[in-house]
């Protein structure tokens, strides 16, 4: 028993004196998230869903691009849709992203990707046809923002569109391209 508790006491010291070390290399104006560490500026919270390594919130620089916060969730699965997503959009102020998959989840033995609408390109006609959470008003709202507005850069930014809300999102997120 006594060496046991010595083992704990040994461990606990040698703890301390590592932990010590790794503090002393960190400049005061570093923080640590989810084992990243950043600089103490503009950083902000953003969530990271969906076929990621490790899903999470993760403290990171405004300025940084998507593809750094999916590095810092370890990076995108095998199954994460390259076309869903953009890895050099600067993230600014939005504060969650969804990385869809290629291949339905639920069918281990999937063999085809899901088939899915682009969002900037399709018709309002072919966006309906895939997705079939999108009625005919909404699909003809996805076709009004892309021309009033642009190209859509994340599909997250179908929350901005009139007659989607996070229902319809979770519904369609899964069966959207942005090329």
């Amino acid at each position: 028993m006594i060496k046991v508790i010595i083992g704990v006491v040994i461990a606990t010291i040698i703890g301390l004196v590592v932990l010590g070390a790794v503090d002393n290399g960190m400049s005061d104006g570093d923080l640590v998230s989810n084992g990243i560490v950043v600089n103490d500026g503009e950083t902000i919270q953003v969530s990271i869903t969906g076929e990621v390594n490790r899903e999470g919130t993760y403290l990171i620089e405004s300025n940084s691009t998507l593809g750094d916060l999916i590095l810092a969730a370890g990076s995108a699965t095998g199954n994460a849709d390259p076309s869903a997503y953009d890895a050099n959009l600067e993230i600014g102020t939005r504060t969650s992203f969804y990385i869809a998959p290629l291949y339905d989840n639920s069918d281990v033995c999937a063999t085809e990707p899901i088939e899915k609408a682009c969002i900037n390109t399709d018709s309002k006609d072919r966006l309906r046809e895939v997705v079939s959470a999108f009625s005919e008003t909404v699909a003809q709202a996805i076709v009004d923002y892309r021309l009033e507005k642009g190209a859509f850069e994340c599909i997250e930014q179908l929350d901005d569109v009139k007659g989607i809300g996070p229902a319809t999102f979770e519904k369609c997120k899964d069966l959207v391209t942005l090329r």
